[in-house]
């Protein structure tokens, strides 16, 4: 409806934009560089972040970046399981048949990811989503299973994300021997109003806008309303364009952001 109103080629706006047309700003320019360092040294590390900060969007750029004839992809963001279910799930992301013992599946998943990395020199690189919900279990049992060659060696990448939360929980006595392997930590930032009008300006070409559509007043009351989250700063917008649209507005003002916050509940 609104993409005709407005002569948008494409959805701004959407979550299913390519890695390469991600909007580059600072935090995730600087999260692309930790995961760069950590990809390059293997080990554990950690992404926090507040809900719609943008940090499974830069997960998923940096995995495309990735040479698949080095690495191994594998994202995990059922943290809420049992750690049994998660031996079994990271199993047959190795492609690997699970026995049924818990210590035999251990062993499988050790051995999978040591030959994979001596024998095909094929790194896993290796997502766990949303561990801010996980058990005192599962977390324990991270340090057992990620352990090689007497703590001497790191086969593999693993990269423990969730929300800030995660950070306090590691934090905790007892899951030191997980937190002291951790080799880089990055907490994912809002964007400031500058890059939240650079990122909509953004956006809006790459849906094929030929004008700004939104007014100073309405990219100001974006900025303001979302507090630099792109999730939300993708919901106002959307939600705006829709008003605007009703409304016959050639440009989406404050009324329209306003209205859109209402919808939302911010």
């Amino acid at each position: 409806m609104y993409r005709a109103f407005y002569s948008l080629a494409g959805r701004p706006f959407t979550k299913e934009i390519k890695a390469a047309d991600m909007f580059p700003s600072s935090s995730q320019q600087e999260c692309q560089a930790r995961l760069g360092y950590l990809r390059d040294n293997r080990g554990i590390g950690l992404l926090v972040g507040e809900p719609g900060s943008g940090k499974t969007a830069a997960l998923r750029a940096f995995v495309s970046s990735l040479n698949p004839a080095l690495y191994n992809p594998i994202y995990f963001p059922l943290s809420t399981v049992t750690v049994r279910d998660f031996y079994r799930g990271l199993a047959l992301s190795l492609n690997i048949e699970p026995a049924s013992r818990r210590i035999d599946v251990f062993h499988q998943i050790q051995g999978a990811v040591l030959s994979g990395y001596q024998g095909k020199k094929v790194t896993p690189f290796i997502v766990l989503d949303e561990m801010h919900l996980a058990s005192t279990d599962f977390l324990s049992d991270l340090h057992l299973l990620f352990n090689y060659a007497m703590d001497s060696a790191n086969p593999f990448v693993l990269v423990l994300c969730g929300l800030p939360q995660l950070g306090a929980k590691l934090s905790l006595v007892h899951h030191q021997p997980l937190s002291q392997r951790i080799i880089t930590r990055y907490k994912m930032q809002p964007m400031g109003k500058e890059e939240v009008n650079a990122y909509i300006d953004h956006q809006m070409k790459l849906a094929g806008a030929n004008y700004p559509i939104f007014s100073e007043s309405a990219l100001e009351a974006i900025a303001t309303v979302s507090r630099g989250l792109p999730r939300l700063i993708n919901n106002l917008a959307t939600t705006a364009l829709v008003y605007g649209c009703q409304r016959g507005l050639k440009q989406v003002n404050e009324e329209a952001v306003r209205l859109a916050a209402v919808e939302h509940g911010l």
